[in-house]
């Protein structure tokens, strides 16, 4: 009885511990269904359209006095700061830029707050779109090595800025206490020093500092003449196109990129120059690895347009010549800033038969609001079928071509991709404006008017 007994209790153990198994497995089961039906209804949720539109809302805006920013439908404003911005919700559910100031908007459904967005209004501003073909001289502050030159002596052959360890891309900008403007500044002080057989302190800048120098000019096997054995260079031409310029002040940028020198590949640093109207005479189209250029010639009248006082990575800047903001046949428009810009369509203006400026659709494929200076901020593709018969996309001297989207100026052309000329980058307009000495911040252009 004992033994039939522990049979029993046993068999009762099982069958408890069978059931607490089967417990826990249906529990686990539970669970899971659970989090993937959750899952699910998240997935469906994300990609339901009015909750897409919510969460694309930024959660900080820049705006300039005037513009207007449309809200989802779904979405109510609860409570904002009216002396900076009006909010209508009965006919088009937008919020409007009204006075220079910050604030919050707090944003909800059925009347509970879900979100809050920091607007910030700027003074208003327009600039005017160009797209003209200009003419770029510039004149190098100092003059530039680009490269060594051995001379034959007789006794072997040197390079004596070589040998002083004057290099590749230093700009010479004194020799023996004298400024050196331009290359014909050189040989008479070359020739001097030589008669003398005496050497001659340099002042060279390098990476942005001043180092000193010195070096003694030779005299080549057969030439009574004395050299230094560097090739150097004063001054840099192209082609490129006009960006935008603000009509009160009359600054301008243009480019969109950095003017290098040919050799050196360095930034050339500018002393002086000036922008000339040119006259685009033939395109050479750009096809799979080779970039295309636009060839153009300055204007028969070599009509200076304006001058040039800053070279950056985002082109070059200045001021237009008095008189000449009054040729152009476009009105000043909007500034885009980068959180404005969509993905979709818009429009640049270029010039490629003469002087004529057209516009040209193309796609903005990606943009990237950018909160420090950056030269890739768009990604864009030409999508018009003349821009594309005639060039095959982007090709050299379009840089700088201002890029419209919503009648707003938001960038400028940039770079073509090498192995694709019917894609390249742009730069959001807000760098350019910086560069140019355009405060968005400031009052002036608001007062000017």
């Amino acid at each position: 009885m004992r033994f039939k007994g522990k049979i029993s209790i046993t068999a009762m153990v099982e069958v408890k511990e069978k059931s607490r198994r089967v417990k826990r497995l249906n529990h686990g089961w539970i669970r899971k269904a659970t989090g993937i039906l959750l899952l699910v209804i998240l997935f469906f949720i994300a990609f339901y359209p009015p909750i897409q539109k919510y969460v694309q809302i930024p959660h900080e805006v820049a705006l300039f006095e005037g513009q207007m920013m449309e809200l989802p439908s779904t979405v109510s404003v609860l409570n904002y700061d009216d002396s900076s911005i009006d909010y209508n919700s009965e006919s088009d559910q937008t919020i409007e830029a009204m006075n220079h100031s910050q604030s919050s908007v707090v944003m909800g459904i059925n009347g509970f707050p879900i979100r809050s967005m920091d607007v910030t209004v700027h003074p208003e501003l327009k600039i005017v779109p160009s797209g003209e073909s200009i003419g770029v001289r510039v004149q190098t502050d100092g003059v530039l090595v680009v490269g060594h030159h051995l001379m034959d002596t007789g006794a072997g052959k040197v390079s004596p800025g070589e040998v002083s360890d004057i290099q590749v891309g230093d700009m010479i900008m004194k020799m023996d206490g004298n400024d050196i403007k331009e290359m014909s500044d050189i040989q008479p002080l070359v020739q001097k020093a030589g008669e003398k057989k005496t050497s001659i302190k340099f002042e060279v800048k390098r990476d942005g500092k001043i180092i000193e120098k010195e070096l003694t000019p030779v005299k080549a096997k057969g030439d009574g003449r004395f050299h230094l054995g560097l090739y150097i260079r004063d001054s840099a031409a192209g082609v490129g196109t006009l960006t935008f310029y603000e009509p009160k002040s009359g600054k301008y940028g243009a480019l969109g990129h950095v003017i290098s020198d040919m050799e050196t590949k360095e930034p050339i640093e500018v002393g002086d120059g000036e922008i000339i109207r040119s006259n685009v005479t033939s395109i050479e189209k750009g096809l799979t690895g080779e970039p295309g250029e636009k060839l153009a010639r300055f204007s028969n009248e070599r009509k200076v347009i304006g001058n040039i006082t800053k070279n950056s990575e985002f082109g070059i800047f200045g001021k237009i010549k008095k008189g000449m903001e009054n040729e152009t046949k476009l009105e000043p428009k909007e500034i885009g800033l980068a959180d404005q810009v969509q993905e979709g369509p818009a429009e640049i203006l270029t010039v490629l038969e003469g002087e004529e400026v057209k516009r040209f659709e193309i796609e903005i494929i990606n943009s990237t609001p950018q909160k420090f200076p950056a030269t890739k901020g768009m990604v864009i593709k030409v999508t018009d079928d003349e821009l594309l018969e005639k060039t095959g996309g982007i090709v050299q001297g379009m840089s700088g071509s201002p890029i419209i989207q919503n009648d707003k100026i938001v960038g400028a052309v940039t770079h073509v991709f090498v192995n694709d000329p019917t894609s390249g980058y742009g730069c959001h307009i807000e760098w350019m404006l910086q560069d140019a000495g355009i405060d968005i911040e400031s009052e002036e252009w608001k007062e000017a008017g």
